[in-house]
């Protein structure tokens, strides 16, 4: 990917990020576009195709900036690219589409509801692929997709953010060098999970 496809790439998550307070959700037929971009993006990803990944995946985010299985992905791709700013730009952008999607649940719980099972089914085909992601990359979808399904019995309770993805965001933000972030990030992850033992290690890391 040259660098003007990255800038407009980081853009797009400024932006998303930026305005997803204030966001509703989109038309169906712009949903189903983001889904398609999206699918796109998680075989470039197992492709390890991570610049047409990223690529993807914005597209998907420009057309449904709640779409956190795509900010998710990208994040990943972009820790492949080691672009470790712009993947925790990613995280946080998944993370704030999450918490979106659990105020709009209150007043639109339908259309969330039906989103949700489309991006649940989306993951769960590109994961039962033989030919499909394997390694980590696996891993870390698995854990979404779990992520996605525990947010079906949490209707009307406070938001808190997937230990994973934290843990996720708290990797970006620590391969950039910036440790304090790390820390509060894997620190909000073991409070999300007190049983997440990877982010607990990640923690004596920085301690030692």
């Amino acid at each position: 990917m040259d660098r003007r496809v990255m800038l407009v790439a980081a853009a797009l998550i400024a932006s998303a990020v930026s305005g997803i307070d204030a966001q509703k959700l989109p038309d169906p037929q712009a949903q189903r576009e983001a889904q398609e971009l999206h699918r796109a993006g998680l075989k470039f990803l197992a492709a390890e195709q991570f610049e047409k990944a990223v690529d993807a995946f914005s597209s998907a985010v420009a057309k449904d900036n709640l779409l956190s299985g795509a900010y998710y992905g990208m994040g990943q791709a972009y820790m492949n690219l080691r672009r470790f700013s712009d993947a925790a730009k990613a995280y946080a952008g998944c993370i704030e589409a999450l918490r979106t999607l659990n105020t709009l649940q209150q007043t639109n719980q339908f259309d969330v509801d039906k989103r949700r099972e489309e991006e649940i089914r989306t993951l769960k085909t590109i994961l039962s692929d033989p030919r499909g992601i394997r390694g980590p990359t696996y891993t870390q979808m698995e854990q979404h997709l779990r992520d996605l399904e525990n947010q079906r019995r949490t209707i009307g309770g406070a938001f808190r953010p997937p230990a994973e993805v934290l843990l996720a965001l708290g990797s970006a933000h620590f391969k950039n060098g910036e440790r304090d972030a790390a820390e509060q990030e894997w620190k909000a992850a073991t409070e999300a999970n007190p049983k997440l033992g990877e982010a607990h290690n990640n923690l004596a890391v920085i301690y030692m």
